[in-house]
């Protein structure tokens, strides 16, 4: 893997955090035995993949975005069939649409990782030598922003309530 930057960095451990805390209150889901360990092995990709890249933890990665795509489609199927909402709804106020989200999170994150970690150095520039490509770590900007911006205009701009 190439060296990583600071900005990747910042966001894995961003994302890290984030997927600690939806592994945390996943506990008193009653589907939980699929969705903690979806957050908690994307918690702990982010957390070591800039570190430490090996085949292991690309390994675990491909596991936790296959089963993000599992609960993705699952939970799309779910909402289809029952009609609570569309595909691009982004009401956070519906369990379906939130779990939609963070297994997309899920999905959107370990790809980035895989990249990451599979890119080779690029050619050596004077501002970025032997760094990890561009698209990833604005991707993974992009998804930090996203992560923490939808809540934030739910929950503080518009003042939303959960319904589960």
């Amino acid at each position: 893997m190439a060296a990583p930057t600071k900005l990747y960095i910042f966001c894995c451990l961003l994302m890290a955090a984030l997927f600690a805390y939806s592994a945390s209150v996943q506990l008193n889901d009653p589907d939980w035995y699929f969705w903690f360990p979806l957050y908690a092995i994307a918690c702990v990709v982010n957390l070591v993949n800039w570190a430490i890249s090996s085949k292991r933890i690309n390994q675990v990665a491909e596991a936790a975005l296959w089963l993000g795509m599992f609960l993705f489609i699952k939970v799309v199927a779910e909402d289809y069939v029952s009609g609570v909402s569309g595909f691009w709804s982004l009401d956070l106020r519906k369990r379906v649409i939130r779990e939609k989200i963070g297994s997309g999170l899920v999905i959107i994150s370990m790809v980035l990782q895989l990249m990451a970690s599979l890119s080779t150095p690029e050619a050596p520039s004077q501002n970025r030598p032997n760094s990890v490509p561009r698209y990833v770590e604005y991707g993974m900007g992009i998804l930090v922003g996203f992560s923490y911006g939808l809540p934030f205009v739910f929950f503080v701009v518009q003042k939303g309530e959960l319904k589960f």
